[in-house]
């Protein structure tokens, strides 16, 4: 039987295009996006600041995905290998600590690590600190004196301040001081502390240091422990005439004089480790450490030459508890001392 030329093409090409079709279903799928994907736990609004900057200078597109660092760090634990995320950016380092240990952090270049002294980077090498935060007393500056506040974090538990504290639990910045307590005292006299702040704190318990702030400004409260940044938001929303609290820090070496540390690391699961790795470079830069600077987060820039903002008290002034990053760990301690204490379910 005589055969079209169009029937005979197609007789050639058929065996060449279920090669290809077999080939193209072997073949591993492409990435669902071309740019980064940012898991932050950090200041939303900073945070697109430096997304933004970011983008202008490098042409690389992100997509960033804001929530609770604990909320980040149960997903991406979920998640493991087949993560979309490029880039994890937190508060704290025991979320950092968290994922290294649970091998979900890619190891960094030295070129980058070597960026910051060794207190304000990751023990193995796989996340790098951004900028910092100091936990601070807040007060109510028309309830209670300076000389009424104590010196020492444990005072926080004394009979006298019953029904007085604000206490925010849940709070993720909480676990540093709770870690470095124990690590001074011991688990034994840390839960006794935290069972005297569950008592203290009983009529005052709030979902965040945001709220504690605003409870003791308002004199629902007379006292807390946050990060200082928290009560300068404040201020700057409020305007300096709506003020009624003040901080006050804690004795120099104290376990609840905590400098938190704030970072950013590469997944094991990225695509595009070395677009990854460019934007923790940025945000080392001086143009993201000024973006910080000058931010209304009010946090501590830690690469070298960058000055914070003209209204915290300089980083080099600060005394915390000398505790190191490998110490303060991965936050399961504070979280296990925190459930005996009945302050976490």
């Amino acid at each position: 039987m005589l055969r079209s030329p169009a029937a005979r093409l197609f007789t050639v090409l058929l065996p060449l295009l279920l090669v290809a079709m077999a080939a193209a279903a072997c073949s591993p799928p492409a990435p669902a996006q071309s740019g980064l994907v940012l898991y932050n736990g950090q200041h939303p609004e900073t945070t697109a600041a430096l997304v933004q900057a970011f983008e202008k200078r490098t042409g690389i597109t992100v997509s960033v995905r804001s929530d609770d660092e604990d909320v980040l760090v149960d997903q991406l634990a979920a998640e493991g290998r087949r993560s979309p995320a490029d880039v994890i950016y937190t508060e704290n380092s025991p979320a950092l600590e968290y994922l290294s240990r649970h091998h979900l952090l890619a190891r960094l270049p030295r070129r980058l690590l070597t960026r910051l002294p060794p207190r304000y980077r990751s023990p193995a090498g796989d996340w790098v600190g951004v900028s910092a935060r100091v936990s601070v007393l807040v007060y109510n500056s028309r309830q209670l004196a300076p000389s009424q506040l104590p010196r020492h974090v444990l005072g926080l538990a004394s009979p006298r301040f019953a029904g007085k504290l604000a206490i925010a639990p849940d709070e993720t910045d909480f676990q540093p001081v709770v870690t470095a307590v124990a690590e001074a005292y011991g688990n034994r006299r840390a839960l006794a502390w935290l069972e005297g702040l569950r008592r203290n704190g009983a009529a005052h318990v709030y979902a965040d240091n945001e709220a504690v702030t605003a409870a003791v400004n308002a004199g629902q409260a007379e006292l807390g422990l946050i990060d200082q940044y928290y009560w300068y938001r404040l201020r700057s929303e409020l305007g300096a005439g709506e003020m009624h609290s003040a901080i006050a820090f804690l004795a120099p070496g104290d376990p609840g004089y905590v400098l938190d540390v704030s970072g950013a690391g590469v997944l094991t699961s990225s695509r595009h480790k070395k677009a990854a790795e460019s934007f923790l470079s940025f945000l080392l830069s001086r143009t993201g450490q000024e973006i910080i600077a000058h931010s209304d987060s009010f946090e501590y820039p830690l690469a070298a030459g960058v000055a914070a903002h003209a209204g915290l008290r300089p980083l080099s002034s600060l005394r915390p508890d000398p505790i190191s990053l490998a110490a303060l760990g991965d936050g399961q301690r504070a979280v296990y001392l925190m459930r005996r204490a009945s302050l976490l379910p």
